[in-house]
């Protein structure tokens, strides 16, 4: 049973990714920050936000893991590569099992 989920949005506004994850529906969650939910952060300069990415994590330990190995990249063609190579995700899956 799938419990998180880790996402990357693209905002071709600012011509930024962002890196999340969530417990909850990957919708829901780009709503909001599609929305004004999350009121003054990041997200609120970049709207509208895509998803581009998502990978389906066991729980939120393992969600933790993938999203902190991604954002530690710091690397937009990491992202690319991750969103055109979808072997990549069931790597970082074994790998932080």
């Amino acid at each position: 049973m799938v419990t998180a989920f880790v996402y990357i949005l693209y905002s071709k506004s600012i011509k930024k990714h962002y890196i999340g994850f969530t417990t909850e529906s990957i919708l829901i969650r780009v709503d909001r920050h599609n929305s004004n939910y999350y009121d003054g952060k990041f997200t609120t300069q970049g709207k509208p936000w895509e998803l581009v990415f998502s990978i389906e994590c066991k729980d939120e330990k393992l969600a933790r893991k993938i999203e902190n190995h991604i954002k530690a990249m710091k690397s937009s063609k990491y992202i690319e590569n991750l969103i055109n190579y979808p072997e990549i995700s069931e790597k970082l899956i074994a790998r932080y099992l």
